[in-house]
């Protein structure tokens, strides 16, 4: 960068007025969610978690269109919104409206929250600005498992023949009426998806791996978490399975506590690491359960979890 020289010899002569560069890109989007549109200010969805706008946008997102012209003529401006039809402004993201929707809400109300209670501070005590971004924005926590799992049915056994078959019946006819029917996969996949989707508690999985293996490294981070805004009993916010995919995500958004306990300040700027570089971790978690009708088919559950924490500030 480089300064403007205020020298007489070069104010002499009038510069003309700086005009506002012309707006490039629309402030408002126009999301369609899975069939559901969301009009979305281009600043809001920016400031979205990073673990989050990578999974809406896996390929990035290009906040205008390329065009190609077959003459060497000036075009016109296409950029604008009034110039833009309502079908191209459009963007099409593979991602649970329901989600997005949550994580708005809650964006809103942290929002609130805090420049309420900045704005009845500031008229008691004049603000004081801070290089600290805990002090000057609102911190969330911000929670997501990807849950993989995999179903192994058991094994289909034969019922006992009889000993006298009757005589206008082939032996072979007999063996294939006497094996069970097979289990039908996708109905025991679409009731295993079911059984995970009502496990909502948030550390129930990753406490009963700390129990399994002693590991402490786990066993301190959910008292970090706990310390920093959940709750050991607290509840995923949003949790839904993927469609035509045995998969599960889930999200759960808390507010940064950065008063209270002698440590929570330094706990908090531990976490404020993880703003826009969210960390990962992946463990396999295996269950037994019981399905069908009668609850009478034994399956074991195998479940490849994913958590992806990470910082935001609204």
């Amino acid at each position: 960068m480089s300064q403007v020289d205020t020298s007489p010899v070069h104010s002499a002569v009038p510069l003309p007025p700086i005009q506002p560069p012309d707006p490039t890109f629309p402030s408002k989007l126009m999301l369609e969610l899975r069939g559901t549109r969301f009009e979305i200010d281009r600043e809001l969805l920016m400031s979205l978690p990073e673990s989050i706008l990578i999974v809406m946008f896996p390929n990035g997102l290009i906040l205008g269109r390329t065009l190609e012209y077959e003459d060497e003529e000036e075009p016109e401006d296409t950029n604008s919104e009034e110039a833009l039809d309502l079908e191209d402004q459009i963007i099409f993201v593979d991602f649970d409206p329901l989600c997005l929707e949550y994580i708005l809400n809650f964006y809103k109300t942290a929002q609130d929250a805090f420049y309420s209670n900045q704005e009845s501070s500031s008229s008691v005590f004049p603000h004081i600005p801070t290089p600290n971004p805990l002090l000057n924005k609102q911190a969330i926590i911000v929670l997501r498992e990807e849950l993989d799992y995999f179903t192994i049915p058991p094994k289909s056994k034969k019922k006992v023949a009889s000993s006298s078959p009757p005589v206008e019946i082939d032996k072979d006819a007999v063996e294939m009426n006497i094996v069970e029917p097979a289990i039908n996969i996708y109905e025991l996949k679409t009731e295993c998806g079911t059984y995970l989707l009502h496990q909502r508690k948030i550390f129930t999985a990753l406490q009963r791996n700390v129990n399994k293996e002693n590991n402490v490294a786990e066993q301190h981070l959910i008292d970090m978490l706990c310390v920093s805004g959940f709750s050991r009993d607290d509840e995923w916010g949003y949790r839904n399975i993927e469609p035509h995919k045995t998969s599960i995500v889930s999200i759960a958004l808390v507010i940064l506590k950065t008063t209270g306990q002698s440590n929570q300040m330094a706990t908090a700027q531990k976490l404020l690491l993880f703003w826009r570089k969210p960390a990962r971790k992946c463990w396999w978690d295996g269950l037994e359960v019981t399905v069908g009708e009668d609850k009478a088919i034994p399956v074991r559950l195998w479940c490849r979890r994913t958590w992806t924490l990470e910082l935001a500030l609204v």
